[in-house]
């Protein structure tokens, strides 16, 4: 049960970062987070998706959460996290090629949080590998709080539930 789960502070995140000040075509640089960077003291959503440039992925649920923004953090919600087994060179590209300004990408190349979240499966039919099942979570100062879940988790699925992870689903849910 993941309800009522402290999420441990000391999960890394290697991130690449823009620095502007570093000059030329590609001014990023490495730099280390933490979940305690990004869930401690905070009211956070986090949703997580089998991966970046993926159809469900880019064409609804990314870009739902972006123009939902606002209206979500309205809801007492101080961030909102999007987590794919991915790496940060690919979650920088999708964050660009996708437009986003306000979701912040969490590139969980290692998979430790998707492990922790008890969400890790595999996706060996698409080629994919190990990736994340497609969930979403309220995280209240690292505890979980409250958990949305696509139906049919398992290995290797057929399909690509997407309806409780939704935006506008989870809004309504979470609406004051």
């Amino acid at each position: 049960m993941l309800i009522g789960k402290t999420i441990p502070n000391d999960i890394i995140f290697h991130v690449r970062i823009r620095d502007e000040s570093l000059g030329g075509d590609n001014p990023y640089k490495w730099t280390t987070h933490t979940t305690k960077d990004y869930f401690a003291n905070k009211r956070v959503l986090i949703f997580s998706l089998p991966g970046a440039f993926t159809p469900t992925c880019s064409t609804y649920q990314l870009p739902g959460f972006e123009d939902n923004y606002e209206e979500i953090l309205r809801q007492n919600i101080d961030e909102i996290y999007c987590v794919s087994v991915n790496d940060s060179f690919v979650m920088n590209k999708w964050a660009i090629d996708q437009g986003i300004k306000k979701v912040k990408l969490i590139a969980d190349g290692s998979a430790k949080l998707t492990k922790e979240m008890n969400m890790l499966v595999a996706k060996d039919n698409l080629g994919f590998g190990m990736r994340s099942w497609r969930y979403a979570a309220l995280i209240n100062d690292s505890k979980v709080e409250k958990v949305w879940e696509e139906e049919g988790k398992m290995d290797n699925c057929p399909d690509d539930p997407y309806h409780h992870t939704n935006p506008t689903n989870i809004l309504a849910d979470i609406k004051i």
